[in-house]
């Protein structure tokens, strides 16, 4: 597995005030992000010392490269990406996506990888952000990361997440499904619904139980399901 690597360093406000936490993992040659899946390749496309014969003394440049498959670090599920029919990355709204009102839904205390409805009891989150933090970002780099007993939904959670509408779900897991249940139901039941969903998220300890804002723009690649992003929230000025 990948070694953990830290974020480089940030603005840690914006000119509202509002603070901002980083919630995405680094990409790194060659890293593991989910269990048999090949990690990037970067290199690059034209060096620094390549692009010294083409410009004036002084001035050099370097153009790089990656290889990778679109579930790489932290990313988003586009509808496209279970169905056929679905939206692709270029059709998912950006309203769904950019500056949404976040609920954060903390279970890292929780005894059972199964996160099941009881855990929403209360809380208003339709046309919001609903970001499930579990802590199992804490194995990332890890061979525990990708090993059974991430937590994962249930599928009565997912069917009362489908009935309020959320504009996205993000988990901090390996995958917001059981990975022994090929069924897939989160995947199905949210995807069907139009809801994205954004898998392998980190530092959510940083985030409040509300009063930020989540952003998590994929490029717009037409044809595709999945790719990643770089998320991030930003906490509300009190």
């Amino acid at each position: 597995m990948n070694r953990a690597v830290a974020p480089q360093p940030h603005p840690t406000g914006s000119g509202s005030g509002a603070r901002l936490v980083d919630l995405s993992h680094v990409i790194q040659h060659g890293m593991t992000t989910y269990p048999g899946l090949p990690g990037p390749y970067i290199e690059d496309h034209l060096s620094r010392e390549e692009s010294r014969a083409r410009y004036a003394p002084g001035t050099e440049f370097q153009i790089g490269r990656v290889t990778l498959v679109a579930n790489t670090g932290t990313y988003l599920d586009a509808p496209f990406h279970r169905f056929a029919d679905g939206d692709d990355l270029s059709q998912v709204p950006l309203s769904r996506l950019v500056d949404v009102p976040g609920v954060l839904v903390d279970v890292s205390a929780s005894s059972t990888p199964a996160i099941g409805a009881d855990v929403f009891d209360g809380l208003a989150v339709s046309g919001r952000a609903v970001l499930i933090r579990t802590g199992w970002d804490r194995h990332w780099g890890t061979a525990d990361y990708g090993a059974a007993g991430h937590p994962f939904l249930t599928a009565e959670a997912v069917s009362w997440l489908v009935s309020q509408a959320p504009a996205v779900v993000g988990i901090d897991s390996v995958n917001i499904d059981d990975m022994a249940d090929l069924h897939r139901p989160a995947h199905t039941g949210l995807l069907a619904a139009g809801i994205p969903i954004v898998e392998h998220l980190c530092r959510l300890d940083g985030l409040p139980a509300a009063g930020f804002r989540f952003h998590a723009a994929p490029v717009a690649v037409a044809g595709m399901g999945t790719f990643p992003i770089r998320a991030y929230g930003l906490i509300d000025p009190v």
